[in-house]
């Protein structure tokens, strides 16, 4: 028999078990009380990051994606007060003006259409070497021209004793940027205001629906009268792609540095693009007869995601072939239905 003082261990021993066992209970509830907790917060503080970023990616016309030292700097080339005797050498500018509704003197000579407005406006000649002696007797108290063409048009026109200013036309963000330009120079605000407003409506409509997404990887082409190039980040194209979010392989891979650079079958294949669309240049650009031989002369196009998912896509050069006002909704949305339907 056990005497009375090992039963009485006993007990004490089995009491202390029970309390710790009760207290290691406690502890794992508090802690995973304290975990669940956490958890809620860092879901709660996702959510919140999320809406957070949501807001921040959201376009206003206050913040509306504009660089404003950009805008500053261009502005700072326009004349005081403003220029009556108005002429533009770019079709881009020229489809700016007709929206503001700011007639012109002179407008470009240009395959590409010139907006119905200007039906009765001189004709300059050339965007790069315009007619000087129509440039003369026009007397224009300003020049308006392309930016990417501004050597060009100097040494064409520097005969004249003429005001210029020079605004980018080649991107997405150049576009809202060179508009925001005249429309601020122009004082037409309201007219200004109200295209913006239509752009960033579409914007964020697209961005939204991008949000979440896995976005595709997308190579770009130019077809012109004999060959096929790629096309980067810096073309028209290439800018409204990066802005819906898409990969652009011409830049995240294949690493071209000019904004229209030769074709490398090899390297696009190891790219696998899951969608590549092809751009006409101009009226005598790759059409689909064209592209057609071009992937039934290389059996290498046949291993490409595209390919195989029926995801090659020529599109409309009229819409995509330059940096268009009038069009770039229409652009927007075009691409956004390819990415997201």
């Amino acid at each position: 028999m056990e005497n009375s003082f090992i039963k009485k261990s006993k007990r004490i021993a089995f009491s202390f078990l029970i309390a710790g066992a009760s207290l290691s209970l406690i502890a794992c509830s508090t802690e995973d009380a304290s975990k669940g907790q956490k958890e809620n917060q860092s879901e709660e503080r996702q959510g919140q990051q999320g809406e957070d970023v949501a807001s921040a990616t959201e376009l206003t016309l206050e913040n509306d994606g504009v660089d404003e030292k950009e805008l500053a700097s261009a502005l700072e080339q326009f004349p005081e007060g403003v220029a009556e005797q108005l002429v533009t050498t770019s079709v881009p500018l020229t489809e700016m003006l007709s929206v503001l509704e700011i007639t012109p003197v002179g407008v470009p000579t240009s395959t590409n259409p010139i907006p119905a407005a200007f039906d009765e406006v001189q004709r300059i000649g050339s965007p790069m070497a315009p007619d000087l002696e129509v440039l003369t007797k026009l007397k224009p108290d300003l020049v308006i021209g392309a930016e990417s063409l501004r050597s060009s048009l100097e040494e064409s026109i520097k005969g004249i004793d003429v005001k210029t200013a020079y605004l980018p036309t080649d991107s997405f963000d150049d576009l809202k940027l060179s508009f925001k330009a005249l429309g601020t120079y122009f004082e037409q605000t309201e007219k200004m205001n109200e295209k913006m407003q239509e752009i960033l409506n579409k914007e964020n409509e697209l961005v939204q629906k991008a949000a979440g997404k896995d976005m595709p990887k997308v190579l770009l082409m130019i077809g012109t009268a004999d060959s096929f190039m790629v096309m980067n980040e810096n073309s028209y194209l290439g800018s409204l792609v990066e802005r819906l979010g898409a990969d652009n392989i011409a830049t995240s891979i294949l690493k071209a540095q000019d904004t229209y650079s030769p074709m490398n079958m090899e390297e696009i294949v190891v790219a696998n693009p899951d969608i590549v669309f092809v751009l006409a240049s101009g009226d005598h650009g790759a059409s689909e007869k064209m592209l057609e031989d071009e992937m039934n002369g290389n059996e290498m196009w046949s291993k490409l995601a595209a390919s195989q998912n029926d995801a090659i896509h020529i599109l409309d050069s009229e819409i995509f072939g330059m940096a268009s006002i009038e069009n770039v909704e229409k652009a927007l949305t075009e691409i956004g239905n390819y990415f997201f339907e």
